[in-house]
């Protein structure tokens, strides 16, 4: 009873893994958003430190590089417990939804019913592949 258990205690650790790796995607994906090219070229180096602004401008950068390395590694992490079609496609789902429903609650984005329905046809797919992965 106990190895049972513990059996599913090390499996529920993966879903957690590739959850928060979807969550990183989203969070890399909105630093995207936020990098500005021209604002970084403009930024005199040698004082850098002088003022906030030219750290507010490479803070996008820097999210860019902490999402995105975390991104990596939690789904390297949740495929070694779960098989890697199944968690490309759960990750890359979560990260699709999350990334619209972002867009619509804080953006303001529009959205149709039609989107609404293929964001749940997406979701019945994510909840298809975990039950297919027990």
């Amino acid at each position: 009873m106990l190895i049972t258990e513990t059996k599913k205690q090390v499996a529920v650790i993966y879903w957690i893994y590739l959850f928060c790796a979807s969550a990183m995607e989203i969070a890399w994906l909105y630093s995207l958003k936020y990098i500005d090219k021209d604002s970084i070229m403009a930024i005199n180096w040698r004082t850098i430190f002088a003022s906030s602004e030219p750290i507010l401008t490479l803070l996008p950068v820097v999210g860019y590089i902490v999402f995105g390395v975390a991104n990596v590694v939690l789904i390297s992490m949740a495929m070694k417990g779960i098989p890697a079609s199944t968690a490309f496609g759960i990750w890359m789902g979560l990260a699709l939804v999350g990334a619209k429903i972002i867009d619509v609650m804080v953006y303001g984005e529009p959205y149709t019913y039609q989107q609404i329905l293929f964001m749940c046809l997406i979701l019945i797919g994510v909840v298809g592949l975990k039950a297919g992965a027990n």
